[in-house]
């Protein structure tokens, strides 16, 4: 059973991970941000970089995983959205 649990764990945590993804992507291509929200980006950082240091707290490696690429992806969004802002 808690091999089923982790795998739903896994599995929540690359979908959540990846739905950045296109944003990311669209960005980088059209090098458009004016309608990105910087303190959008700065509340996810704030939670997943609180979800990563649960994760550790609790030595629970989905949750690490997950939460730290989302981490660096909302980073990059939100670097990409100061440096196409200027």
């Amino acid at each position: 059973m808690q091999m089923y649990i982790n795998l739903l764990g896994i599995a929540a945590g690359i979908l959540t991970s990846l739905s950045m993804l296109p944003q990311l992507i669209k960005t980088l291509k059209i090098r458009k941000v004016e309608e990105i929200s910087p303190f959008m980006f700065i509340m996810l950082l704030g939670g997943t970089g609180l979800w990563t240091v649960y994760g550790v707290l609790r030595s629970d490696i989905p949750v690490i995983a997950a939460n730290g690429f989302s981490f660096s992806l909302n980073l990059l969004m939100l670097i990409l959205k100061i440096r196409y802002s200027r």
